[in-house]
């Protein structure tokens, strides 16, 4: 076995961290790139690195195993790529201390149970910041702060004792954990996405919301479609409908069956496609408001849906998608910066789709700016795809 010290003194072993290739390029970034924009945080936060060249050897040796990852640059690492530290370092996810002896048992049952409706609030609260933040910043200088509080939650959930004390804390994880699993797909961790998912799905059906339960599946078929299972994923949709029943929200409802739809649009299905759809136009409630007052992770108004519209037109082929997403860029809310850039990608995607190349050339500049500065790498690998076929 290999073994190095790096700036901290501590010592690395051959293959600690295979996972750092990885991350990098999920972002679609190259050893060189890490290394500058490992610098440039440095600078910004005012935290003390080795030399380029240094850096230069770090990163070869980290991804080479020959090096492990100090905590310091872990820290810088973690944000710069979106990677939780277990995806980072190539290790398994520590789990937690496990309780020694009763009275330690008891100590955190006590606690649970101790959990009340205001620290409900503020677990809620906390996770409706990070949602804004995503938004507008993206997700990858997030991952410790989601890392933490999904934590926070589900010591909360594991020592709770009976229902009453529950189900508001696991409402609050089913929320908070498909946040955080959209911020995977975005950060390019598939894996961490579909786990986060999944304890979301169980949250929900221990706090027997069958509305939070549907919308956990419904997001979790993007990641079946973009693994190239659109069927699958829209079967997975069709479930998610049937487990709201008709008794969800119209809002809600509206939304699984657009996403519905955009999964038929991916796998050539178009009549079902235009047909889920128009179901979706029925149920989208008049006005602006976009937030479903009975489940508060789902945004979506008429805005919305035009744009979303545009995005199924633009994957079936139809001319009528160009002028769909001009009216939603015109009308879109400019602190959602990552849906701005893929609504500019869908943008570009119309236009290629008609042979306007020219006029998607620039939508997919102010895409990529958008999706840079955000951090999201699903956004940039979509782009770059694009780009290819003008």
């Amino acid at each position: 076995m290999l073994f190095s010290e790096d700036s901290d003194g501590r010592l690395g072993g051959e293959g600690m961290s295979a996972g750092l290739r990885t991350a990098r390029t999920a972002r679609g970034w190259s050893q060189e790139r890490l290394v500058r924009e490992i610098e440039r945080y440095a600078r910004q936060h005012l935290v003390d690195v080795a030399s380029m060249p240094s850096l230069r050897v770090y990163v070869s040796e980290w991804e080479n195993g020959k090096r492990a990852i100090s905590d310091r640059y872990a820290a810088i690492l973690r944000p710069l790529l979106g990677a939780t530290d277990a995806e980072l370092r190539g290790a398994p996810a520590m789990a937690p201390p496990s309780a020694d002896g009763y009275d330690d048992l008891l100590n955190r049952i006590d606690a649970a149970a101790s959990v009340g409706g205001s620290m409900v609030e503020t677990f809620n609260a906390q996770t409706e910041l990070f949602r804004s933040m995503d938004r507008q910043m993206g997700a990858s200088g997030l991952v410790d702060q989601m890392t933490g509080h999904l934590s926070a939650l589900q010591e909360a959930l594991s020592f709770a004792v009976l229902p009453s004390a529950r189900r508001p804390v696991a409402l609050a994880l089913a929320g908070a954990s498909t946040l955080a699993a959209w911020q995977a797909i975005d950060a390019g961790a598939i894996e961490r996405a579909w786990r986060h998912y999944e304890t979301a799905k169980h949250a929900a059906r221990d706090a027997e919301e069958p509305m939070y339960l549907a919308h956990a599946m419904g997001e979790q078929a993007y990641v079946l479609c973009e693994a190239g299972r659109p069927a699958l994923a829209a079967e997975l949709v069709q479930d998610a409908r049937r487990t709201a029943g008709e008794a969800a929200s119209p809002r809600l409802r509206a939304w699984l069956y657009a996403a519905e739809a955009e999964m038929h649009a991916y796998a050539g299905q178009g009549d079902a496609c235009k047909r889920a759809f128009d179901a979706a136009l029925r149920l989208i409630p008049e006005g602006t408001d976009a937030r479903d007052p009975d489940m508060v992770s789902i945004f979506l108004n008429g805005a919305h849906l035009t744009r979303w519209h545009g995005n199924v037109l633009a994957l079936l082929g139809e001319d009528d998608a160009v002028s769909s997403l001009y009216a939603a860029l015109k009308v879109m809310d400019p602190s959602f910066v990552r849906a701005r850039a893929g609504l500019l990608a869908d943008l570009a995607h119309a236009h290629i789709v008609r042979g306007d190349y020219e006029e998607a050339r620039p939508h997919l500049r102010e895409a990529r700016l958008l999706a840079s500065r955000t951090g999201s790498a699903r956004q940039r690998r979509r782009i770059e795809k694009l780009t290819e076929r003008t």
